[in-house]
């Protein structure tokens, strides 16, 4: 097992990355921007290094900084949370070839499937299920042609990132013109690369997200669904697992094929396989090789602790547990709590005069802030998420109602009163809501 694990991130993640380490007797190094010096992973860890100044140019995406932290400090791994340099390929290369463990998979893994256009070549070659889609676009004329092939509307995606940069959709042929030109300058912004290809788009499906575990000894298992469907402008803002929109039969289908697809690529790790559910079927979208932002329910109703399992695999140890030794009990949900105003969704930063974080059976919060603490504007604005399990839905959602009022955090607006606003919602208590319902629902609140 490693000695000293350097956890290359901040927020939230970074100190949940530190109490795992902790749990399991091994000392960790932070590594800080000018403006995280304050943060309470820093504060907690065993040893703290500055890599630069605020921007995360400068510092978390500071790849020779890091590794430098790393050698210097004598850390034996890295773990890179999620964002930042969670998913570069490079970055896990130039890791392993200083002598570091990556916690994560193989770099070459990451590449695989870190390109979408290949990693759909290969989950279809796995037997996963895909959309309708195209290679790799070169022109408007192109776009224009598998447009007409695929049947509109369609989407343009870029193949590198996420988080909804470089997507546009397209219901005609004057539509794809623009939507191909914008994808790609957004894309080249975001990424800077502006490859860009095309997918079928469906117009009312459930995101949901199977969650799995693999070795390197060849095990593999799958720790059930996430319903990740509540967003807005492709980033999700309520998860919940199981998701109401699946029965069992579909979920134990789902996750057979996900467990059979991940033994044939032979990823290590944990990964996170994303689909599409409409009318009865999944379409593969992509597979995230890291750490989610959403894990914490999944470990409320399997008891898994996702981020010991990452380091235990990365170290060389053995799942020593199947498939058929994970139960699923009860319900959860989790809120990502941000620093934005409510109804404009602007950011704000700032000093946090009080904070009260709900508590009893049932309720975890993830959250590095605590009263004093200045937000800095740099950086992502979600500062907390609160994770809400219960022996049924409807326990849960009564849990997570409580705990949403116990909630306080005073000194600047945070998006509180909007996940208050919707677990109100019909359509959310009756489990109703598709990928459009959060922007449908705000676009009524807002007139």
């Amino acid at each position: 097992m490693f000695e000293k694990v350097l956890i290359a991130n901040r927020g939230e993640v970074a100190l949940r990355i530190h109490r795992a380490c902790r749990e399991m007797g091994i000392k960790t190094v932070a590594v800080h921007s000018e403006a995280d010096a304050t943060a309470m992973h820093v504060r907690l860890a065993d040893e703290a290094v500055c890599i630069g100044p605020s921007r995360s140019s400068e510092s978390y995406l500071n790849k020779s900084a890091i590794i430098s932290a790393a050698l210097i400090t004598g850390a034996d791994a890295i773990h890179p949370g999620f964002g930042f340099l969670s998913e570069d390929a490079d970055f896990a290369e130039m890791v392993e070839e200083h002598g570091i463990a990556f916690i994560g998979p193989k770099s070459e893994q990451m590449r695989l499937m870190g390109d979408k256009i290949t990693a759909r070549k290969v989950a279809e070659e796995a037997g996963l299920p895909v959309t309708p889609g195209s290679p790799q676009l070169e022109s408007i004329e192109q776009a224009i042609e598998w447009a007409n092939r695929i049947g509109y509307p369609v989407i343009i995606k870029a193949t590198a990132g996420g988080g909804g940069k470089g997507m546009k959709i397209a219901f005609n042929d004057e539509e794809i013109k623009e939507a191909y030109t914008l994808a790609r300058a957004e894309a080249k912004a975001s990424f800077t690369s502006d490859v860009v290809y095309m997918e079928k788009y469906l117009q009312n499906p459930r995101h949901i997200e199977i969650q799995v575990l693999a070795d390197s000894y060849g095990n593999v298992v799958h720790l059930g669904e996430r319903d990740c469907s509540i967003q807005r402008n492709n980033q999700k803002v309520i998860e919940e697992t199981p998701s109401p929109a699946l029965n069992l039969q579909q979920r134990t289908e789902i996750g057979n094929i996900v467990q059979q697809a991940i033994t044939k690529i032979g990823y290590t790790s944990a990964g996170t396989l994303e689909f599409l559910f409409e009318d009865g079927r999944f379409y593969f979208m992509e597979m995230n090789t890291r750490l989610q932002v959403e894990h914490p329910i999944t470990e409320a109703v399997t008891g898994i602790d996702i981020v010991r399992e990452q380091i235990r695999i990365a170290s060389g140890a053995t799942l020593g547990y199947t498939q058929d030794d994970i139960t699923f009990n009860g319900h959860a949900i989790e809120c990502r709590i941000n620093a934005e105003n409510p109804v404009t969704f602007a950011p704000c930063p700032g000093k946090i005069t009080e904070w009260h974080a709900p508590g009893g059976l049932g309720v975890r919060v993830d959250s590095e802030i605590y009263s004093g603490y200045s937000i800095p504007p740099y950086y992502d604005s979600m500062i907390a998420k609160l994770i809400v399990s219960g022996k049924t839905r409807n326990a849960c959602l009564m849990r997570l109602r409580r705990a949403l009022e116990e909630f306080v955090i005073d000194g600047l607006q945070t998006t509180i009163p909007l996940h208050q606003s919707l677990i109100s919602q019909a359509e959310f208590i009756d489990g109703q809501y598709n990928i459009h319902w959060l922007e449908k629902f705000l676009e009524k609140q807002n007139g």
